[in-house]
């Protein structure tokens, strides 16, 4: 029996180099849904939602399809991609000298079966104290403007970010530990997976 072809529906370069990482190069295929969380929705429920809805969207058969979707958490608010440089340097002084929760909602759709395995994983992130200036020189990188949060574990944000408890991956926005395990809640082995990307 051959395996399915792995696709991801996600834009987002940073989930590509962590399957990279593990010798994963599957097609992309980002999928258009509306992310505005709902009145009154849990963090939690709007990204496990919105990472169904993406793995749900436009599956092929002989396809298994992995979505998520990243939000970033303060005091019960969502924040999201900043609309610019201002809104940037605001999430990132509300941010500064405080923690955080980071939730990433992944899914996993077998397109024939139509079984999904899906959950969320919650990371902590605690970030240094920030001056004005500090903040408005790391949005000048413009690297915080197409990040939840306003910032990237990843790349110049790792210099603020002080303390993690929880999953790394999952701060950069595909937790790895839980991806592997709802994989094998459908029956498949994810780096098995490798030769048919």
């Amino acid at each position: 029996m051959s395996l399915p072809r792995l696709v991801l529906a996600s834009a987002s370069p940073r989930r590509r180099e962590l399957l990279a990482a593990l010798g994963l190069t599957p097609p992309v295929r980002p999928v258009e849904v509306d992310e505005t969380p709902l009145d009154g929705e849990p963090a939690a429920a709007c990204v496990l939602r919105l990472a169904r809805a993406k793995a749900a969207a436009g599956a092929a058969p002989g396809e298994l399809i992995l979505a998520a979707d990243t939000l970033v958490v303060l005091d019960r608010r969502i924040l999201g991609k900043p609309a610019g440089p201002d809104e940037a340097a605001a999430m990132l002084g509300s941010l500064a000298g405080r923690d955080h929760l980071v939730l990433t909602g992944v899914a996993v759709r077998d397109a024939d079966s139509s079984a999904v395995a899906a959950a969320v994983e919650t990371t902590r992130v605690t970030i240094a104290p920030l001056t004005a200036g500090q903040i408005a020189d790391y949005v000048a990188t413009r690297e915080p403007l197409d990040k939840a949060g306003a910032y990237a574990i990843q790349g110049l944000g790792a210099l603020f970010v002080e303390r993690i408890e929880g999953n790394y991956s999952n701060v950069v926005g595909l937790p790895l530990p839980l991806t592997r395990r709802l994989f094998n809640e459908l029956g498949f082995d994810l780096l098995a997976l490798g030769d048919r990307a």
